[in-house]
């Protein structure tokens, strides 16, 4: 298996968390109707080229409608689809052009032990309100509503490892582990902004990169949401291996820039 095909079956294996998948003849549908403003948890998924552009459309939208979800399309390998597209802009859809960095972890370990009034633990139930309450404050995750349900159904699946990062005994960073088939990917990274800027975050990277590595992960990646945070990841032996384009068609509501605050 290429490295490329390892990277879509993790992709799957992450969504299968928290939604359902339903195979088509032309993609997949997946969908949670109990997190109907979860994007990844609600949209039709086009990889392949769309012979009957309008039929799909139409498919899609009475799914999604007849549950009460916005109708929304992920789309890649774009020099397929300028059929599809012209469809939907000419249905009314909105969309945008995504450029995502693909990066895998160059399995250098930093033997350097974490600087004194730093400490890193496990998600629990002791502290799992701790954890959630820093999730819920970055606006690039989204609204807290949907923060929290996502948090909660991940933090109980046993693929996910949440780890909590304080600070002079202050909970400031978390971030999480996804882990199949010897395979992880780093998720949901984020700490607290009056402490952004202390190397906190790369404290608790370099903590989940030896438990990766003891628990003999074979393949461990990370999805920065733009270049800047691209960057930051690559001084934790995160090299860009490719970038993923891909357009987000929707019939309303906001765009993912929007949400992250880039518009």
């Amino acid at each position: 298996m290429n490295r490329f095909q390892d990277f879509l079956e993790l992709d799957y294996a992450y969504y299968l968390t928290f939604t359902e998948r339903i195979d088509t003849t032309w993609g997949a549908l997946f969908c949670n109707e109990k997190q109907a403003d979860y994007y990844d948890a609600n949209h039709a998924h086009i990889t392949e080229e769309v012979r009957d552009p309008q039929a799909v459309i139409d498919e899609v939208i009475r799914f999604y409608e007849s549950r009460n979800i916005t109708p929304r399309f992920y789309i890649y390998n774009l020099e397929l689809q300028a059929n599809l597209l012209n469809a939907l802009e000419a249905n009314q859809f909105r969309s945008e052009e995504m450029i995502s960095p693909v990066q895998l972890w160059d399995g250098r370990l930093d033997m350097k032990p974490l600087r004194s009034g730093n400490t890193v633990e496990r998600v629990d139930d002791r502290n799992v309100q701790e954890a959630l309450q820093i999730e819920c404050s970055i606006q690039e995750f989204g609204g807290k509503e949907t923060v929290e349900k996502v948090f909660m159904e991940q933090w109980a699946h046993p693929s996910y490892s949440h780890y909590l990062l304080r600070h002079e005994g202050i909970p400031v960073s978390t971030a999480c582990l996804f882990e199949q088939n010897r395979q992880a990917r780093l998720e949901s990274v984020a700490t607290l902004e009056k402490f952004r800027g202390k190397g906190l975050v790369g404290e608790l990277i370099r903590y989940i990169q030896h438990e990766a590595d003891l628990r003999k992960v074979r393949q461990l990646w990370v999805f920065p949401i733009n270049e800047i945070i691209e960057k930051v990841y690559q001084k934790y032996g995160f090299q860009t291996v490719d970038s993923l384009k891909s357009v987000h068609a929707f019939a309303g509501g906001q765009s993912i820039r929007e949400i992250r605050g880039h518009e």
